[in-house]
């Protein structure tokens, strides 16, 4: 049985986190998986895994990123505050190259799938001869050409680049068409469909996501906002958390949004789950988004989605028209009026939500797990 090493940054909160989770659950029916875990933010992982599945930690709870205090260091001006959390931080960083190179230089896995770009110099440089070795791709690089060259850079000595959609895949083939590193497309996976759909009877909006900038939900809030001027009964239920949260509360309040916008925070699959079932249209306003996963997982449960064309993973998952609609250069008013009518109109959204359930079967964990069984197959020595 071959054995398959997966590099992980945490096994927390995260899209990448449950791709690689959702991977594992499905490679470790046919193979020894193994997940190397760089920092143990919690006692396990906060998504479902496969008790087949090897947990590697490779440093100690102690060492953890300290992202959220370094910035309230900085914001403070306490020089000794940001010296602290600089010195603090500079540790981790090491502990995190030390502890994951030494993984790398002694692993004896057959596979070695490296889920970031600094992984991918590391296990480049690394691994041993005869270990098939996967980068695997998770972020859009959104016009930001000094990012993709990066990325390019980073799997010089790797053996395959895998893309989450079509355009990424197209765009990294030709910038790698001369390296050894080649390149496919393999999307993420919804690891099962519902058996029950929403009835799409509520006058109810859903966005799941990171608070974070790129995100888009201040835009979210202006345009529902907007909406709500012809449409008052309609809510928007907002699940997640992040860097935003207080921005979009001061948002919400200071435009007296409170009895039509709920902000749910952090929940778990169950919730969110019973909340897709009472919704009737997802709204996505991303700036950028690699591939939309919670795309998929609103059309599971038939639900139309909208989204901003700049979310570049969207592209590859609503057909305009059929299943949703793209809406294009983030205008808020073609936004509306995509939302007014399918709002205004119920067969509409059946007919949509059942054609967004039947678009989304290609994205099963056995079909995509498939995809990635065909690749690592391919790894024998003998068949490069």
């Amino acid at each position: 049985m071959k054995k398959i090493s997966i590099l992980s940054l945490h096994l927390g909160y995260g899209g990448i986190e449950k791709s690689i989770v959702s991977l594992a659950n499905e490679l470790c029916k046919k193979y020894d998986v193994e997940i190397a875990v760089c920092y143990n933010l919690y006692d396990k992982s906060v998504f479902d895994l496969d008790k087949r599945i090897k947990i590697n930690y490779l440093n100690s709870k102690d060492i953890i990123p300290n992202h959220k205090e370094l910035r309230e260091a900085l914001h403070s001006y306490n020089i000794f505050k940001i010296v602290k959390q600089s010195i603090y931080a500079s540790r981790v960083l090491r502990a995190r190259k030390r502890s994951v190179c030494h993984y790398i230089k002694n692993c004896c896995s057959d596979v070695i799938i490296s889920t970031r770009d600094i992984f991918n110099f590391w296990t480049g440089k690394y691994a041993k001869d005869g270990i098939y070795k996967i980068a695997w791709e998770h972020n859009h690089f959104h016009g930001n050409l000094k990012y993709a060259k990066k990325i390019v850079n980073s799997v010089s000595n790797m053996d395959t680049l895998v893309l989450v959609t079509n355009e990424l895949n197209d765009f990294y083939s030709k910038e790698l068409e001369n390296s050894k590193c080649s390149t496919i497309c393999i999307p993420n996976c919804i690891e099962s469909i519902p058996k029950e759909v929403s009835d799409l009877k509520e006058k109810r909006f859903i966005s799941v996501g990171r608070l974070s900038p790129e995100k888009g939900y201040i835009d979210l809030l202006k345009v529902f906002q907007l909406f709500l001027k012809d449409n008052p009964k309609w809510v928007l239920d907002i699940i997640g958390d992040g860097s935003e949260a207080d921005s979009l509360k001061e948002f919400i309040s200071n435009n007296h949004l409170e009895d039509n916008v709920t902000l749910h925070g952090f929940q778990g699959k169950d919730y969110i789950d019973k909340i897709m079932k009472k919704s009737s249209i997802y709204l996505m306003t991303s700036h950028t988004e690699s591939f939309g996963i919670v795309l998929i997982e609103a059309m599971s449960y038939g639900i139309p989605c909208i989204a901003m064309d700049s979310a570049e993973g969207a592209r590859d998952i609503i057909q305009d028209g059929e299943n949703g609609y793209l809406i294009k250069d983030r205008n808020y008013g073609a936004m509306v009026q995509k939302m007014e009518k399918l709002t205004k109109d119920y067969e509409l959204r059946i007919k949509m939500g059942k054609n967004a359930r039947e678009s989304i079967t290609k994205y099963t964990s056995d079909i995509i797990g498939e995809k990635w069984i065909d690749l690592i197959e391919k790894s024998d020595a003998n068949e490069r």
